[in-house]
């Protein structure tokens, strides 16, 4: 069996699966956020369900349209905190102490490997990076999963991916899946689970793992996973809040396809309007103007990522016609970018820095597009209107490339900018 399937089998008490299958499976975490648990809320209590499955299972982080922007939205967290007060939920993360959920659950050892996550949140399946089988669900589906612990799923075929090569100077995570993505299309992968694997792949740090594994749903994926190894466990044993079982593929597992990938011969990518396939390397992109840059969200918001722009902005100004954003993915990522001088290094650059939010990413606020306005943006998502109006656009990088057309004032990579001046700091 796959990696996806071997998870699959053992949540569902059965010796084996395969594709195809439908099955009830034991979940071992449930997600949502301010914008779907509000709907799960309303079903769970229709169902009639007194209690929780299990108070330790359920995860609430208010965090798309928190701190709250409006009325609308105040109101919506207002009833996920009281689910949470009423049924003690034991990881509620109350502004002030939340994260973008994608970035603070691995954060905070929630997930660990062999898991089945499901989450009220298409990006849910950011966790394959630990070794989960972790996938998105209706908030009808996390009303039942709250309420009984289970849920059922069918069992998906699984697409391999191999990465063979090392990678050039400023390509990352992003650039690898960004031109995955491109190569199979939005639905390459529909309903399938993807298992990255190579040489290339064993060489990649966590952050950049996570953040392939978070766009798996940009291709059409049910799951994005990563066969547990050194680098996993390494990330994972001193946060773990409960034991596991990292699991692997079996040899010989079979799978839907294999694809294969010169790593090595991989510039940073960027993906034009308005979908994440529509994929080119930077050395063909020609003269793009931008507005906005945003760096950050669940895809590129910790530390590796913050920690890249900053060197490519430590010393330089952000471009007078753009606005520069740098949204942190959690409160502890936060505060170690107070700690180690990187936030008065992005101030002093021309930039703003956020608390944690998706904010910008959905076109919630704090970033929000006017028409005719273009943004590079190291989110996951370009679709028409998704950061603001309908005729404004996205286009999706990596950190490096955000921070330095920030700069620019234009789509560029690092190799284009002039030598730092030194500023006095």
């Amino acid at each position: 069996m796959t990696l996806a399937e071997k998870i699959l089998a053992a949540h569902a008490g059965l010796a084996e699966v395969e594709p195809g299958m439908l099955i009830d499976a034991r979940v071992d975490l449930v997600l949502a956020n301010d914008i779907t648990a509000p709907i799960a809320i309303r079903e769970f209590e229709r169902l009639g369900a007194p209690r929780v499955f299990d108070p330790q299972r359920i995860v609430l982080v208010p965090d798309h349209f928190a701190p709250n922007k409006d009325i609308k939205s105040a109101e919506q967290c207002r009833e996920m905190r009281r689910f949470a007060l009423a049924h003690e939920i034991a990881h509620y993360y109350e502004v002030g102490r939340m994260g973008i959920e994608h970035v603070l659950l691995p954060e905070q050892g929630l997930v660990v490997p062999g898991d089945l996550v499901v989450g009220a949140d298409s990006h849910t399946c950011t966790y394959g990076a630990l070794g989960a089988f972790a996938t998105g669900v209706g908030s009808t589906d996390v009303a039942v999963a709250m309420a009984t612990g289970r849920l059922w799923l069918k069992v998906p075929e699984t697409l391999q991916v191999v990465y063979h090569g090392r990678l050039s100077a400023w390509v990352g995570g992003k650039d690898l899946i960004l031109h995955t993505i491109g190569r199979i299309g939005v639905d390459g992968a529909r309903y399938q689970a993807i298992e990255f694997c190579g040489p290339t792949i064993d060489a990649l740090s966590m952050d950049g793992r996570l953040t392939m594994a978070n766009m798996a749903i940009e291709a059409g994926g049910k799951a994005g996973l990563f066969v547990p190894d050194e680098t996993t466990l390494a990330y994972v044993g001193p946060r773990a809040r409960r034991p596991f079982t990292a699991m692997a593929p079996d040899p010989g597992a079979a799978y839907v396809a294999t694809v294969e990938i010169d790593a090595s011969a991989l510039e940073p990518q960027v993906a034009f309007p308005h979908l994440p396939s529509n994929v080119r390397p930077l050395s063909q992109v020609g003269e793009v103007p931008i507005d906005q840059a945003v760096i950050g969200s669940c895809t590129n918001g910790r530390w590796e990522d913050l920690e890249l722009a900053a060197r490519i902005l430590r010393g330089r100004r952000v471009h007078p016609n753009v606005r520069c954003l740098i949204i942190p993915g959690s409160q502890e990522i936060f505060r170690r970018l107070a700690r180690e001088g990187l936030m008065d290094l992005f101030v002093e650059a021309g930039a703003v820095v956020s608390t944690p939010t998706c904010g910008p990413c959905l076109g919630g606020y704090m970033g929000v597009l006017a028409a005719g306005e273009r943004c590079i943006s190291t989110t996951n998502r370009n679709f028409v209107g998704r950061m603001g109006h309908p005729k404004s656009e996205v286009y999706l990088a990596n950190p490096a490339v955000a921070a330095a057309s920030a700069v620019l004032g234009r789509i560029g990579g690092p190799d284009e900018l002039k030598e730092p001046r030194n500023w006095g700091n």
